[in-house]
């Protein structure tokens, strides 16, 4: 049996709902500022695995978030709502509510799908949600419900992130093994930011909160993706992956969504707000960071 304790500790803590790639970055900057870690993990191996690393691991679901939330408590959630909505607010919701005064900052990583097809146009915090996919859909659902509980003073801040990508997670596996495509789709493009950069981000929207803000996070160019996959192979020193139409190309259901929408997404706000200056303000940084790594 897990025992589950409250965190005594006088620095502040970083509790992750889902520690995945985001929330791994995020801790990790978090840690190398004296903060205490603590993470959600669904099964105990991953939970013993979580605690040999120092972080205040625990199986989800928790049987009671105040015998785990310690004061100070900075809450991220990472974990994406399902066919019966957001996991966390299913569990957590008045409990969060109960627990207010413990908790300094709430962030809930969403998604810039909530947007929706915009035919290449722009779009900022103050456009209207419009998804196209049932991904989109889930995620404004889940952060309308989230800002909600900012109603009943819960810090709440919600985060739409662009393409994610960073170390072990990138385009340069693909180019390496030789099975890249420059998938061709006229006109589309797409946004990205490094996972260094929405760690960058949370931290400093916990120096300056503004409980029921919408930030997007995304580096500041948005490109055709065929454009990133040649940058790469350059990089790489090897031939320049094939050419394929849009129409052609075996892929993935989900990943057939994403050609769905081609929206611009603008990234003033975290600038303006929390003065974010990115680490990789486009993916020629990026790239070149996690193939120096």
């Amino acid at each position: 049996m897990i025992d589950l304790q409250v965190t005594n500790t006088s620095a502040p803590t970083l509790f992750c709902f889902g520690y995945g790639f985001s929330a791994q970055a995020t801790a990790a900057l978090a840690r190398a500022q004296g903060w205490h870690i603590a993470a959600t993990a669904r099964d105990a191996e991953k939970v013993a695995a979580l605690r040999a690393q120092g972080i205040d691991a625990h199986l989800w679901p928790l049987p009671d978030l105040a015998d785990v939330l310690p004061p100070r408590a900075h809450v991220l959630i990472s974990a994406p709502p399902g066919e019966a909505g957001d996991p966390v607010l299913a569990q957590y919701a008045e409990a969060l509510v109960a627990l207010r005064a413990r908790i300094a900052w709430i962030g809930y990583l969403s998604t810039t799908a909530v947007y929706g097809d915009r035919n290449g146009g722009e779009v900022d915090e103050t456009s209207d949600l419009r998804p196209a996919s049932e991904r989109g859909k889930r995620r404004v659902a889940a952060e309308r419900e989230w800002l909600a509980l900012a109603e009943h003073g819960l810090p709440v801040h919600v985060f739409r992130l662009a393409g994610i990508y960073g170390p072990g997670r990138g385009p340069f596996e693909k180019v390496r093994k030789g099975t890249a495509q420059r998938i061709i789709k006229q006109g589309q493009v797409f946004g990205r930011i490094h996972a260094e950069d929405i760690a960058n981000t949370l931290m400093q929207s916990v120096k300056h909160p503004n409980p029921g803000a919408a930030y997007n996070v995304t580096d500041d160019l948005t490109c055709p993706p065929e454009e990133v996959i040649g940058h790469a192979a350059e990089l790489l020193g090897l031939p320049l992956p094939p050419a394929v139409k849009f129409e052609d190309a075996e892929m993935s259901a989900m990943a057939r969504t994403f050609y769905g929408e081609n929206k611009r997404v603008l990234n003033g706000r975290i600038k303006r707000e929390l003065g974010v200056k990115l680490i990789y303000p486009t993916y020629r940084e990026g790239l070149a960071a996690i193939l120096t790594a």
